[in-house]
């Protein structure tokens, strides 16, 4: 069983950044594709940013690109979301999720452990 906890969120102005961190326990990640998640008040979760098994390829969504880096350390079994510039509409709650597939040419499709979520609040 993996569990997940995620940390680092909070309040920001507009511009700030903030580093959100997902401590995986229970069973080693280093070579599980990992992916961050975001569901605002009143929207359907939706995909934010994904780091493949071996830790070469990320991808993150359009609206976030230049300004959000996903990471990983194997050492500390953690996975980090880095947002910088942050903007009003990335106000959401946060969960990291893992052990998805990540296929070559491929969107990250999530596994089955979440965590509990993390709230990234922007004020403008």
């Amino acid at each position: 069983q993996v569990r997940l906890v995620e940390s680092g969120g909070g309040l920001v102005q507009a511009g700030g950044s903030l580093r959100l961190s997902c401590a995986a326990s229970g069973r080693t990640l280093s070579s599980a594709a990992m992916g961050w998640f975001r569901q605002a008040p009143g929207k359907e979760r939706e995909f934010v940013a994904a780091l493949s098994s071996s830790g070469v390829r990320t991808y993150v969504r359009d609206s976030v690109k230049g300004r959000f880096t996903i990471s990983r350390d194997n050492t500390k079994n953690t996975v980090y979301l880095q947002m910088n510039s942050l903007k009003p509409e990335d106000t959401a709650v946060y969960y990291c999720n893992a052990e998805g597939t990540y296929p070559w040419g491929s969107r990250y499709s999530p596994g089955d452990y979440w965590g509990q979520g993390t709230q990234v609040t922007v004020s403008s």
